[in-house]
């Protein structure tokens, strides 16, 4: 992991192409290989989260498991608070497809910016079992969470 409390991954993205004729019929993005050493260890856990239109999950904190996000369907917001109490605001879609990597015990939210729900794909480290109590809840007292009303 680098010196800052989360960061963000480019994604490898490829053109994919038509048997018959050859023309692009849509694209691949990369998520995680064995061999690409993007994650520092293997995902334990892979599942898809959504989040409806206006909608906000958290925020909350991992005290055991780092997490790792791709927005793989519409527009999310993704504010992410540093140790030092420090709001950093990363825009994840699909048509830009990046991983953001939130680590253990740095708190985390996601906002639909979206017209519709948004799907957000989501790799960690740790599996996530019934009555773990691993996730805890917060509030970001002093972040302005009206901001993100007129993005819609």
């Amino acid at each position: 992991m680098k010196e800052k409390a989360f960061d963000i991954i480019t994604l490898e993205n490829h053109q994919t192409k038509d048997i018959a004729d050859n023309h692009i019929n849509g694209n691949l993005t990369v998520i995680w290989r064995d061999w690409d050493d993007i994650l520092p260890t293997s995902p334990k856990m892979i599942y898809i989260t959504s989040v409806h239109s206006e909608e906000i999950k958290g925020p909350h904190v991992h005290e055991l498991r780092t997490s790792y996000f791709v927005c793989i369907e519409g527009k999310v917001a993704f504010v992410i608070q540093d140790d030092e109490g420090h709001y950093h605001e990363i825009i994840g879609d699909s048509q830009n497809p990046t991983m953001i990597v939130v680590p253990n015990k740095i708190a985390s939210a996601h906002i639909n910016l979206h017209s519709k729900t948004s799907k957000i794909l989501v790799l960690a480290d740790i599996a996530w079992k019934p009555n773990d109590n691993e996730m805890k809840n917060i509030k970001f007292e002093n972040y302005d969470w009206n901001k993100w009303k007129s993005e819609n």
